[in-house]
């Protein structure tokens, strides 16, 4: 009995040695096939190339250390293999009885021997994987892992975007007769799995393989690498030496409007390496007679007197390469030269990067110059946290409402009915449910309004939501009151607890909806697609040509129509949301509808020399 333990034993150990060096040999193909195979999805770009290139330098440091553990085992094996054939081979001389037992222990032994060799060599396996490196909110300089290439990412918000105007379409048509009996049950039908699938590509592209905090936390990464950058140029070693843009605060418009152009004014000083200083240093300010630092932070260390003291020669805007050191900036309106700095512009430094993590690059990137601009002084912090403290964020998700009336109504925009609003409020918590796996939500929408009676519907008309507002503000935000220091508290609360939202529905032709979901950008990553507007696509004052590129032809079916072939340019007016988009084909000089889902934005990339020291 115990020869045959021992012969098995010894059977045993030889199988657990081969299956080791078989192991061994398979990693070091796969390690090896990780390092040399031709990744069809890598993207060879600058950025991407060097990431790789890092990646590849990891795993041979990880394999040579592989290799040199493998050599260590090996010959401890071959150790305890000769351990092993010396005890074969006394007892094929025939010795027994205690020797059997010795010799059994023996072999014991060295199967334990190898168990601890493979059990160390998995263990320090694990502990040479290279780990994932989160980078939390405001740190710098850190690498966030790369789980998918831009181009994944690229297309996989192209079907998103496609499934959203099959919605679009599908609903429009769908409600024109959903009254009629027999279409009433297909309405409900085909609306319940629009929004299913909806719920699923929203999924896909959030909680699958957690892409949804490895996006946030790379663009949290970014932000605050532009705001650094924006902050060193906008507080210069010596103002008297610094080259300056002046900017006049007072642009004769809202403050929606006002705050544009101050980031306009901004955006092109980064452009074109220059410090903005406000003219008067902003002193001089319709909105407070204390001036912009009467709600906000400075927005550079160099007051006026200092960048431009007494006889400095100032010149008037000539473009990008004008040398003179101090120049004045005119109002977008009546620019001239118009630097290719302007929105819907974004920086080729950081324009991979953005193009893998946010749907909407030139939005993001713009507001980073509001964000900055919008830094609170004490006092205006106080206000917000009050007004923060009334409104249960973080209880549950809030759509933020902003329903525009009083002046702009028949001029700048048309009325919207609460209804309006509230329709595609309750079809984004419809969705939340359906990517919940049907898991109810509490309904709870804030309302931002120049009209308190816009509260009152919305709470008498929806019982089954929680109606949040102050009545107040809208009352400061009367034409008769609004360039008081409450109307101003006022709108800024506004602008805050909406971009705190969790999705808005507004109108894209009111600034005060812009600016919110501008800062959104910033607060929660990619938020491009968290909004609903009951008008305009968004759009920036004075922005250069926003044009798209048709990827699918269309013949014109309709008068309004317009022909599209692969390859044309579009510049885009308007999305209907109803499948169609209006705007002009480049190549026939036409203006009509096509359908939205045929055509792609063409981004506008170019170079902003402050952001060349970007390492993703």
């Amino acid at each position: 009995m115990r020869a045959g333990t021992i012969c098995s034993g010894i059977s045993g150990t030889k199988l657990l040695i081969l299956g080791a060096i078989l192991v061994w040999f398979f990693l070091f193909v796969l390690i090896t096939y990780g390092v040399f195979r031709n990744d069809s999805t890598v993207d060879f770009s600058k950025q991407a190339e060097n990431q790789r290139i890092d990646q590849i330098l990891e795993q041979i440091t990880l394999l040579n250390t592989e290799l040199k553990d493998l050599k260590r085992q090996n010959e401890e094996l071959k150790k305890l293999t000769e351990h092993q054939n010396e005890i074969l081979n006394r007892q094929d001389r025939g010795e027994s009885g205690k020797f059997q037992q010795k010799a059994e222990a023996e072999l014991e032994n060295v199967r334990k021997k190898a168990k601890e060799v493979l059990e160390k060599f998995e263990a320090q396996k694990e502990e040479r994987k290279p780990e994932m490196v989160k980078v939390q909110p405001g740190e710098q300089g850190k690498k966030v892992w790369q789980l998918y290439s831009t181009q994944h990412e690229v297309a996989r918000r192209s079907l998103d975007n496609s499934i959203r105007e099959l919605y679009f379409y599908t609903l429009n048509q769908l409600e024109k007769h959903k009254d009629k009996e027999p279409v009433n049950a297909f309405y409900n039908h085909t609306l319940n799995q629009m929004l299913s699938l909806l719920a699923e590509s929203s999924n896909f592209g959030s909680t699958v393989d957690n892409s949804g905090e490895w996006h946030q936390q790379a663009l949290q990464n970014l932000s605050s690498f532009i705001q650094n950058r924006i902050k060193i140029l906008q507080n210069p070693e010596d103002c008297a030496k610094a080259r300056i843009l002046l900017c006049d605060l007072n642009k004769g418009c809202g403050f929606g409007c006002q705050l544009h152009h101050v980031a306009y004014c901004l955006i092109v000083a980064a452009g074109t390496n220059r410090t903005m200083v406000f003219e008067k240093d902003g002193t001089d300010w319709r909105y407070s007679q204390k001036g912009w630092t009467s709600v906000f932070l400075p927005v550079t260390s160099c007051s006026h007197s200092a960048a431009v003291p007494a006889n400095t020669n100032v010149q008037s805007w000539a473009g990008v390469e004008q040398t003179d050191r101090v120049v004045r900036l005119p109002i977008v309106d009546g620019l001239s030269h118009h630097p290719e700095h302007l929105p819907l512009s974004f920086p080729k430094q950081i324009s991979e990067f953005l193009l893998a993590h946010h749907s909407n690059p030139p939005v993001y990137f713009i507001a980073h110059f509001i964000w900055y601009l919008m830094r609170n002084n004490e006092h205006m912090e106080k206000v917000l946290k009050e007004a923060e403290q009334k409104i249960p964020f973080g209880e549950g998700p809030i759509v933020g409402l902003q329903i525009r009336r009083t002046d702009k109504i028949g001029t700048e925009a048309s009325f919207h009915s609460v209804p309006e609003y509230m329709k595609w409020a309750e079809h984004w918590f419809r969705i939340q449910e359906y990517r919940n796996n049907g898991t109810a939500i509490k309904r709870r929408v804030f309302i931002a309004t120049d009209d308190p009676n816009a509260v009152k519907e919305a709470k008498e008309g929806y019982p089954n939501y929680e109606v949040f507002a102050d009545t107040g503000i809208a009352q400061t935000a009367q034409v008769n009151s609004r360039y008081t220091d409450a109307s101003l508290y006022g709108v800024i609360t506004d602008i805050q607890m909406l971009s705190k939202c969790d999705y808005l529905v507004c109108t894209f032709s009111s600034q005060v909806c812009r600016v919110g979901f501008e800062l959104m950008q910033v607060l929660k990553g990619d938020a491009g697609d968290l909004f609903h507007s009951l008008d305009d696509i968004y759009y920036y004052g004075g922005q250069l040509a926003h044009d798209e590129i048709a990827v699918e032809a269309y013949k014109a079916e309709k008068p309004d129509e317009i022909d599209l072939e692969v390859g044309d340019s579009v510049g885009i007016a308007g999305n209907h949301w109803d499948g169609f988009s209006k705007g002009q084909n480049r190549r026939t000089g036409k203006t009509g509808l096509y359908p939205s889902y045929k055509t792609r934005e063409k981004w506008r990339i170019v170079n902003f020399g402050i952001f060349s020291s970007w390492n993703s």
